[in-house]
């Protein structure tokens, strides 16, 4: 199957591996991309104050993967959001479509509203047969105990987002269980990352990242796995931190992205994964499965 690519700003900028990982594994789970040339911001930081400003952006991407014929598919959750929340808004608001549309005209664009939005947990899950999944894996991940964060915008509104359960959420568990790992629930599985709130209290935000870590560790989980760069940029980027805040001096928790682990699994080696600019350590985690 084939898929426009959304990469949104995070990603290309600075959560590389995201990318690297995802293009890695692809291939081969039968997944091609298109990449969506002239894409921009999805609009999600404009939305809190200029409406029409994000629904134009979000509707300039759309009409983009509409004109290549193709779902559109993102990695980031708040891109994902943003279309799914814009998408609805419009399709209840003809008169601010016909609005956004006459500003799209002035590039030759026009949105009809007639994308589908696809998360890349709904295209893993499409594409991973998770009961014969062992069968093709390099290193099975036996033994591992490992905690899926799905994060906040991938899961709600969930009068809108029906792809999973926003509840009970059960596509990574599922996914990294294929992979031979356990995945056990967790009482703070659906905790906000606290990314949102760093810019107005960076210490509060920090703390709430930290809550969850510390959770883990103590519930004896050995890496945390996200599917959203916001999510990682704080469980992996932000820990060093995190343990000044706190007085934490455990050793810090392993965090992937689910591409990375899959890719891991499958015997594709570091680089291209880009593991090497995760900042947790994780070649102890490495070393226990190879």
């Amino acid at each position: 199957m084939k898929y426009a690519l959304f990469l949104g700003c995070v990603i290309p900028t600075e959560q590389y591996q995201y990318e690297l990982s995802f293009r890695a594994i692809a291939p081969l789970l039968g997944i091609e991309v298109v990449d969506m040339d002239g894409s921009s911001c999805c609009g999600v930081p404009v939305k809190g104050y200029n409406v029409v400003g994000w629904l134009f952006l979000a509707a300039r991407n759309m009409a983009i993967a509409e004109n290549l014929g193709l779902d559109l598919l993102t990695l980031c959750n708040g891109c994902y959001n943003s279309f799914v929340e814009a998408k609805h808004y419009l399709e209840t608001k003809p008169d601010v479509m016909e609005k956004v549309n006459d500003s799209l005209a002035l590039e030759g664009l026009e949105y009809h509203g007639s994308v589908k939005l696809v998360h890349v947990l709904e295209v893993l899950r499409t594409h991973i047969d998770i009961e014969h999944m062992k069968d093709s894996l390099k290193h099975t991940l036996d033994g591992f105990k490992i905690a899926p964060h799905y994060g906040c915008h991938a899961l709600r509104p969930s009068d809108i987002i029906e792809y999973v359960d926003s509840e009970d959420p059960q596509i990574m568990d599922d996914l990294i269980k294929a992979l031979g790992a356990s995945s056990e629930y967790y009482p703070e599985k659906l905790d906000c990352c606290g990314s949102t709130i760093t810019g107005v209290d960076y210490e509060a935000s920090f703390k709430l990242t930290g809550a969850k870590i510390e959770a883990l560790q103590k519930r004896g989980f050995d890496a945390l796995v996200t599917v959203c760069p916001f999510c990682q940029k704080m469980y992996d980027g932000k820990q060093e931190a995190i343990k000044r805040i706190m007085k934490d001096q455990k050793p810090m928790l392993p965090v992937f992205y689910l591409p990375q682990l899959i890719g891991i699994a499958l015997g594709l080696d570091n680089e291209s994964l880009g593991l090497n600019f995760n900042a947790t350590p994780i070649d102890d985690f490495l070393r226990g499965l190879y």
